[in-house]
Parts: C-alpha cells; sequence; structure tokens
C-alpha cells in the first residue's frame, strides 16, 4: 500500500558523490545500439539498488527503463563513491545519477537543437527519440558520441531535474532487473565465476585467536593428485588445487597434521557485559542538550540493556578470485562493499603501486554489513602470487564463516531517567559502551585484513574505530532519543582493545540502542497510566514521526484486545536521526519460546524510487531482526569461538518466520531516504515490549532465550 502525502519536486542538497567524480562521462555512455550504459560507484548486494537506479536514469532521460545497464562497478572504471553502506545508496548515487542525466539530456538535447532547427524547449523527447514539431527527428542513439560527455558538471548546460508529476518510472513498482538469473539459476555470483585453467584455494584456520603453528606435516598430501602447492608463510597455511573438492579435502588432511601453540586471549562470556564497562575505553559525550527552566528533579531510575555478539550469517560464504600477470598486475574479483578502499589495501599489503591492482565487483549472496569478502579477496590474492597467470579461487568454509568473519559489537547500553514530582522526564542521559563498529580496508588506523594477522611478518590487529556521530554513529548510532526531553545526553565509551574481531554489522548500535530506547518509554507510558502509542504522540513534535506511528496504529488494529499469552508491543525511531521513519507494531505469542506471529510496519522514506523494492527492503530488515532480537549470539570460551555451525549458532527458520505488513507514506516532494535497516532497532524494540505485554517481564538481555526470560523474572 502506498499513501500519498505530499506533492512539488524533490528538495535539492549538495551530492558528495558528485563532488568526487564531476565528469559526466564516468556516470553516462550513450550507445550507437541504443542503449544506456549507467556506472554508479554503489554496489549490488542484494538490495536492489540496480533496478531503481534504472528507474532514476530512465526518467531523467525519458527512455524506457529496459534499455538501461548497470555495469559491474571495477576500480578505475567506475566512479568511486567509497562504501556501499549505511542505506545511502539511493540517496547519494542516485542523487548524481538524477543530476548527471539532467545534464546530458541538456546535453543532447542541444545538439539536435542544431540538427532540428529548434529551440531545446521546442522539441519532445520519448525513448530516446528526439522530435521537432514539424515532424524531424534524431536520437540518442543517432547522436551519440562520447566526446560529448567529456566535460565536468559544472561545466555542462544546466538541466533541470524532473518533477514527481514528470516520473514515469519512479514511484512504480519494477521488477528486479537481477531477479531472473537467480530465480532460474543461472550464474549471479562470485562462486559461480570461471576462468580458463583456473585453480582452487583453500586455507587453514588457526583452532583460536591467538595461535602459532609450531609444525605442519605436509607430507600428508604427497598421495593426493591434484595439489598445486602448499602455501606457508608464518601461521598463514593453504593448499592450491586443480579442482576445488581436492582443495577442500587437502585442507581437512593439513589442518590435522598441523601443531599450534594456543593463548587464551577471551573474556569470560558469562560475564561479558562486567568485561565491557570496566575494559580500557575512550569516553566521548557525543551529544549534549540542555534546555534551561526545566522542572525540578525529585527521582532518577537507572535501566542497562546488553547484547552479544553477532554474525552477519550469510548463507553463502565469503569468496575472493585473483589473478597475478605480468602486464595487468594484481586483478580481483570481490563481493565486498568498498572496491576502491580494497584495492588500497591490498596494495599497501602487498608494496605496490595502486595503479596496479584492479578490484571488480563480483555479487554475494548479501552481507548486510562487513563480512568475511574481503578476507578472502586478499587470500585469494596471496594465494595467486604462487601460481602467477592463473586465477585462483578461494571459498571460506562454514566453520571459517562462523568464526573468522568480524562480529557486530557486543555492547552495553544504559538510560539514566530523570522525572519531577508529576512523572515527566526532565533529564535523560544514554551510555554506550562497545567495541567499534568500523574495521574495513584502509579505515582509521589502517586494520589489517585478517590473514595479513597470520602471516610471518603479521600486521598487528587493530582496535575498531567508530564513524562520527554527525554522519549516524556507531555504537552511538540511535542513541538519542527523538523525544521531546529538556535535557539528552548521549556518551559512547569505546573499547580501545578488541578480544574479538568487530566490524559494521547492518543498523549498527542502532539495534540495542533503539530497544533499550522504547522499552524505557514503554515502562514510563505504563507508570503514566497512558497507551503507549498515545504516550509517544504526546512527546513527538515531529509530523512525520507522528504520521508512522498513527499509521502503524490504525493498520494494525492497535487497541483490540489480545488475551493469554499474546502480547502486542511497539517500537518507533527515525535511523540515524536524519534518515527514514519507522514505526513497528509486533503480536508474540510467548510460551516455552517467544514466537513472533505478525509484524505491522509503517515507513516514511520520503520519495520512494520502486515501492515493491522498499517492502522487500523492509521485510528483509525486519525479519533479520526478528532472528537476532530472539535467537542470534555468538558463543565463546576463553580461545576461540564455539559456535561454529548452524546448529550452535541457529538463526530464524521459515518456519518461525512472521507475516508481515508494510505501508508505504510516500512523500514525493521529499528526498529520497534508504530503507534497508531503519527496521531493525524499532522491530526488536516492538518484540521486547510485545514480550512485556502478554508476561509482565521486561527483558534487558539480548537474545530474547527461554534462559533471559526467566532471568529477568522477579
Amino acid at each position: 500500500m502506498t499513501a500519498p502525502t505530499g506533492d512539488g519536486a524533490p528538495a535539492r542538497r549538495s551530492t558528495p558523490s558528485l563532488a568526487s567524480n564531476p565528469r559526466l562521462g564516468d556516470w553516462i555512455t550513450i550507445t550507437r545500439d541504443g542503449r544506456v550504459l549507467v556506472r554508479s560507484g554503489k554496489v549490488e548486494l542484494g538490495q536492489g539498488i540496480t533496478t531503481a537506479l534504472a528507474q532514476i536514469v530512465a526518467d531523467e532521460l525519458d527512455v524506457d527503463p529496459a534499455r538501461v545497464a548497470l555495469q559491474p562497478v571495477r576500480t578505475g572504471a567506475s566512479p568511486d563513491e567509497g562504501l556501499t553502506s549505511g542505506s545511502m545508496s539511493v540517496q547519494h548515487s542516485g542523487d548524481a545519477l538524477r543530476e548527471v542525466c539532467a545534464r546530458v539530456r541538456a546535453i543532447y538535447l542541444a545538439e539536435a537543437s542544431e540538427e532540428l532547427g529548434r529551440s531545446p524547449a521546442e522539441l519532445t523527447v520519448t525513448d530516446g527519440e528526439i522530435r521537432a514539431d514539424y515532424g524531424g527527428f534524431v536520437s540518442y542513439w543517432s547522436l551519440a558520441d562520447d566526446r560529448l560527455l567529456d566535460i565536468d558538471i559544472d561545466d555542462a548546460p544546466a538541466g533541470g531535474v524532473k518533477a514527481p508529476g514528470e516520473y514515469r518510472a519512479v514511484g512504480r513498482s519494477a521488477p528486479r532487473v537481477d531477479g531472473a538469473a537467480k530465480i532460474f539459476g543461472h550464474p549471479s555470483y562470485i562462486h559461480d565465476l570461471r576462468f580458463p585453467g583456473m585453480l582452487f584455494g583453500r586455507v587453514v584456520r588457526p583452532p583460536a585467536r591467538v595461535a602459532r603453528l609450531e609444525r605442519v606435516d605436509d607430507a600428508v598430501l604427497c598421495a593426493r593428485d591434484g595439489i598445486v602447492d602448499v602455501v606457508r608463510d608464518g601461521s598463514f597455511l593453504a593448499v592450491i588445487a586443480e579442482d576445488e573438492a581436492v582443495a577442500v579435502a587437502a585442507c581437512r588432511d593439513l589442518a590435522a597434521a598441523c601443531s599450534w601453540s594456543v593463548t587464551d586471549s577471551l573474556p569470560d562470556q558469562a560475564a561479558l557485559p562486567d568485561y565491557l564497562m570496566s575494559a580500557p575505553s575512550v569516553a566521548e559525550t557525543v551529544y549534549e542538550s540542555l534546555r534551561p527552566g526545566a522542572a525540578t528533579t525529585v527521582r532518577t531510575f537507572t535501566r542497562r540493556f546488553t547484547r552479544g555478539y553477532v554474525e552477519h550469517a550469510s548463507l553463502a560464504p565469503s569468496c575472493g578470485v585473483a589473478v597475478w600477470t605480468d602486464d595487468d598486475g594484481l586483478q580481483v574479483w570481490s563481493h565486498s562493499q568498498g572496491i576502491y578502499r580494497l584495492r588500497q589495501e591490498l596494495a599497501r599489503e602487498f608494496g605496490m603501486p595502486v595503479d596496479r591492482v584492479v578490484v571488480t565487483h563480483a555479487e554475494g549472496a548479501g552481507c548486510y554489513g562487513h563480512n568475511g569478502a574481503d578476507d578472502a579477496a586478499f587470500d585469494a590474492a596471496l594465494l595467486a602470487r604462487h601460481v602467477p597467470g592463473r586465477h585462483v579461487q578461494v571459498v571460506w568454509s562454514r566453520q571459517d564463516e562462523h568464526t573468522w568473519e568480524p562480529f557486530g559489537p557486543a555492547m552495553v547500553t544504559e538510560i539514566e531517567v530523570s522525572l519531577d514530582e508529576a512523572a515527566a522526564v526532565t533529564a535523560w542521559r544514554q551510555d554506550v559502551w562497545s567495541n567499534g563498529h568500523v574495521s574495513r580496508p584502509s579505515s582509521g588506523g589502517l586494520p589489517p585484513l585478517l590473514g595479513s594477522q597470520h602471516r610471518a611478518e603479521p600486521l598487528a590487529p587493530v582496535a575498531a574505530g567508530e564513524p562520527p556521530f554527525r554522519t549516524g554513529g556507531g555504537m552511538s548510532r540511535n542513541s538519542v532519543p527523538l523525544y521531546d526531553f529538556p535535557s539528552v545526553t548521549a556518551v559512547a565509551h569505546r573499547l580501545t582493545e578488541m578480544p574479538l574481531r568487530t566490524s559494521a554489522l547492518r543498523a549498527l548500535g542502532a539495534h540495542l540502542n533503539v530497544y533499550a530506547i522504547e522499552s524505557v518509554i514503554d515502562e514510563l507510558a505504563q507508570e503514566a497510566g497512558q497507551d503507549p502509542i498515545a504516550y509517544r504522540l504526546g512527546r513527538l513534535t515531529d509530523p512525520r514521526a507522528r504520521a508512522v506511528l498513527e499509521a502503524v496504529a490504525d493498520r494494525s488494529g492497535w487497541g483490540r484486545a489480545v488475551g493469554g499469552e499474546t502480547g502486542r508491543g511497539v517500537g518507533f525511531a527515525r535511523y540515524k536521526n536524519a534518515g527514514g521513519y519507522c514505526a513497528v507494531v509486533a503480536e508474540i505469542e510467548a510460551e516455552a519460546e517467544i514466537l513472533v506471529k505478525k509484524l505491522t510496519i509503517a515507513v516514511d522514506v520520503g520519495l520512494v524510487v520502486n515501492p515493491d523494492g522498499v517492502i522487500n527492503q523492509v521485510e528483509g530488515g525486519a525479519i533479520q531482526a526478528v532472528s537476532w532480537t530472539t535467537l542470534e549470539q555468538v558463543h565463546f570460551d576463553r580461545a576461540q569461538v564455539t559456535s561454529q555451525d548452524w546448529e550452535t549458532y541457529p538463526i530464524l527458520r521459515f518456519e518461525q518466520v512472521p507475516a508481515v505488513d508494510v505501508v508505504l507514506l510516500d512523500r514525493p516532494g521529499m528526498p529520497t531516504l534508504g530503507s534497508g535497516e531503519m527496521a531493525a532497532g524499532p522491530t526488536a524494540a516492538a518484540i521486547g515490549n510485545a514480550l512485556a505485554d502478554a508476561l509482565g517481564v521486561r527483558v534487558s538481555t539480548l537474545p530474547l532465550t527461554p534462559d533471559a526470560i526467566v532471568a529477568a523474572m522477579p
């Protein structure tokens, strides 16, 4: 369902992608055979941006979307738009392409004007065909010339972007341009890549986070045919084989023939919150708003919320392909979220000029953040150096994926609320303890890739860093409530030691922070004797925030009675306090375990480019949040991660997936906002509040396992 709520042209804003990549020809090529080739710096991770961007291009150029072809993202050939992260792809790349295409259209209209003897204002464009009033016509395709677009955007003729009323493709659901190949099993993923003479590599991982390879008896491989090489570089050990099955078997044999020295290096999982709050850290007040004249505080209470480490848990493991040649240097294929950053890091690791490294994006099976893709690319490059001229593919094992990818950090969020004599909030303070949420290649401090930490001259791990709060933050993401409180303070305590490797996972700190905020808000509503949604509406001045809460209340039938062990709860947030608005109502059954029966979700992401795509993203993010909130947690002992497969790290199964109903509040007059991460926090909060509604128990420890629920009972 799409409910229009406004019209008018989208607000113009600065486009960082264009500032870094101003040349029009870097973005668009018009071909003589009737195609529009588009180069975006944002990669397809399963979120459907190739479809949405094609719709934007089609509208601005007045061509059929079928003519638009998004090109694979490759360093040196595609604009450098940094990372594909933070639900910013349509905002950044979409805005850039909208402006680029408006200029391209103006350039071609100027060319046609000379050919047809009419001013550009007198010409019309239909599917790339430019017509004059007397019947004469030319087309983009007949005029196609790369030299026309060899110009910076500021030097190109001005071309106004379309107003929403002129859209033909944007705002309408469109099938995924990449969907058919995947549905019908055509080669679509990096795992499907095959090159002539390609070899296959597998890496033997250490048995613990801190371990040194003392001895390996590679004679165990003598009887195996198809072994090309055994690579040992310090504690980095791998095999290269002619056949993938041979590589897998040889890796297993090698692992059994190794002797390691192991050092305990991990904290006690049973006391993880205490560790997070006592480990060395750096505190930063990321937000402070003190309103003078507030009422006198008469009571203060504190609530503490925790979650463990969380995996990306991609169904397909990480993969990389690489080849070294004398002419081309190093070529790599990766499902990385940041191919330019990966290129920079590979050049640094191998001591070579950046322009001698080419990284091409190839789709993986989704990632939801910084998983093992970059590490697998490094593994492939390191092995390929031993067999110049031949491509090497490295696929991680399931155990590798579960135990060695960067995790979403464990967190503690503590909220202190001060109340006046009428039980109104006078001050809100939120403290968050966590490792940083960024350890991507070539980010702050140059954190090394996994394999480089195990080489003979290892690069030491670097504690994960944090994105600035002004751009969304990491652990501090959504740590400031959107509600109108007189005094609000948020403090982030970033750990400076990192026992388990951490990095970005979908929504970053918003998952726990929104859970914590919305749990306390529900508690305050209960104390005030008010309906939870009415209480929230009474403290929200942003009309768009109010609208999503009112929409979800209406759609979910909020207020109707539920009984027995069934509960209903609500959660709300504006992602990063600057992105999309999301309100969720969850209905659950709480018996032996929590079963989420239904989620009703209302979202406002401004101008909706592809309604079906937005709904898919919101549904996917919400269902993943159900899994995180009720099931997922990394387990470890003092030396190693022990949740190494789907039995020890369970995720939501198909029979546990709730019904999901999404309401879109389309605002054509507003800029498009991202949708992929916005549902995580509100969904978690709605489930927690529904549990309190069903059982009368507020659980502050995630995931909401039976043990956590029992521990919370008085």
